[in-house]
């Protein structure tokens, strides 16, 4: 029986968090260009060789990137994914930014140049309450994830790459 609702909570573990966790934007962090050579020949290697990507596999692909380079840690790093590159470790800032730069990058290659995608500083609510006030630690003060959005129909959409690295949970919801 417990190997039962293990399954099912992992098949169902995005729904399950969308429902009771949501995510609140405080402010907007600094978006970044990716300059980097050895950035921009990882992202190449390791995209599709198709001529084009829907919005949602655009995203899927930047977070398995994301992912498969960066390491969590709770120290202070970088936030700059032309830095992030070499150092290979984010908290969740570096996370969010490594995220944003790689999915912006890609709405160019695929020209999907009305869309972009923005780290963003929030809260974390569960079950509708903000978790962050029950933590003394200045590190858990907030917690760092990406909207993107069509700037001409302002669809969105929102993800954790830092969560996402975790549970492979790929979209949130946010308020």
């Amino acid at each position: 029986m417990s190997i039962v609702l293990m399954l099912i909570g992992f098949v169902f573990r995005g729904p399950v968090y969308r429902k009771i966790v949501a995510y609140k934007s405080l402010a907007e962090r600094p978006n970044y260009s990716i300059k980097n050579t050895n950035l921009i020949n990882y992202i190449e290697a390791n995209v599709p060789k198709k001529d084009t990507l829907q919005i949602e596999e655009i995203i899927r692909v930047s977070l398995k990137i994301t992912s498969r380079k960066l390491r969590f840690t709770a120290s202070n790093n970088y936030s700059d994914p032309n830095k992030l590159i070499r150092s290979k470790t984010a908290n969740c800032i570096g996370y969010a930014s490594f995220f944003s730069s790689v999915c912006n990058y890609l709405f160019k290659k695929y020209d999907q140049n009305n869309w972009v995608a923005k780290p963003k500083v929030g809260l974390i609510y569960l079950f509708g309450e903000n978790v962050h006030l029950h933590f003394d630690s200045p590190f858990l003060k907030d917690h760092d994830f990406v909207t993107i959005e069509n700037t001409f129909t302002k669809q969105s959409f929102a993800v954790d790459p830092s969560v996402n690295d975790y549970l492979f949970i790929d979209f949130i919801e946010t308020f």
